[in-house]
């Protein structure tokens, strides 16, 4: 019997299938399920006990199918997809209080490491991080919540920034969003690798892993991208992923949220105290 097999203190089993190891968990109860019982839903994983029959029926009916964008797009996806093509072709005079230029990031105008994530410097550039943001995240956002996404994409666009902001000694201006995409790869990456025993997991192991491959080389064919900004944001999704995958039970969303805004406030303390 799989109870008299010796196993360490972070062994856990499917309360259902007591024979299988796991380290998955339904989000919303804390109970260990196996790949089997796992049921994605719009905030993580479910048991079927939470899940029930009737909300089986409609959580497998959102469900990403392999290869493609799930059927509309989440709002805080959608909303950054509109604002940074609109400011792409409308910013103006606006983009002059938006990118960051490490000058003025010294003299205290911190809230641009943010911002300039609604700027690009040309087509090519806005066309790749938003054709990333458009594939990979609404599965990010349908997997965590709405408010837990948005503060991801402000912790990594802010580390993204603090990082490109230490990574020179001399006044330079940058733009883009890449900190904040590639927060999401990181965030996506450790995600997809807690859910690789599910075919939704597997899925999403796949198309992160390409996306990521493609977005890495990007500095190598063009220069004046900053790696380091990349890196950062990257790093920052990662850990923040890992925060998230301890976070269970009722308020989940909003605990992931916090998370992500004090990792954003780290961001602002680093580059005005350092």
């Amino acid at each position: 019997m799989s109870a008299d097999r010796p196993t360490d203190s972070t062994t856990q089993v499917c309360y259902r299938h007591p024979e299988r190891e796991t380290r998955l968990a339904c989000s919303n109860c804390g109970r260990p399920i196996c790949g089997a019982c796992s049921i994605e839903s719009a905030v993580g994983q479910r048991c079927p006990q939470c899940v029930g029959d009737q909300g089986r029926q409609q959580t497998i009916r959102v469900r990403p199918t392999r290869g493609r964008v799930a059927a509309g797009i989440p709002p805080v996806t959608k909303g950054i997809l509109i604002l940074t093509v609109a400011m792409y072709f409308l910013g103006g005079q606006v983009e002059r209080f938006l990118i960051h230029h490490s000058a003025l990031v010294e003299a205290g105008q911190w809230w641009r490491i943010f911002t300039t994530a609604l700027l690009h410097g040309g087509l090519t550039h806005i066309l790749f991080n938003m054709w990333a943001l458009y594939v990979l995240g609404p599965q990010v956002e349908r997997g965590v919540g709405s408010r837990a996404f948005l503060s991801l994409y402000l912790a990594s666009a802010g580390m993204g920034g603090a990082a490109a902001q230490f990574s020179t000694s001399h006044p330079c201006a940058a733009v883009g969003a890449s900190g904040a995409i590639f927060g999401r790869f990181g965030a996506g990456l450790n995600l997809a690798v807690r859910r690789r025993k599910t075919a939704a997991g597997r899925s999403m192991l796949s198309q992160f892993g390409l996306i990521l491959l493609i977005n890495a080389a990007l500095p190598l064919v063009f220069p004046q991208i900053s790696w380091q900004a990349h890196l950062g944001g990257f790093i920052s999704g990662f850990v923040i992923g890992e925060l998230w995958s301890h976070v269970k039970g009722a308020g989940a969303e909003t605990r992931r949220t916090a998370i992500g805004l004090a990792v954003a406030v780290l961001a602002v303390a680093l580059v005005l105290i350092l």
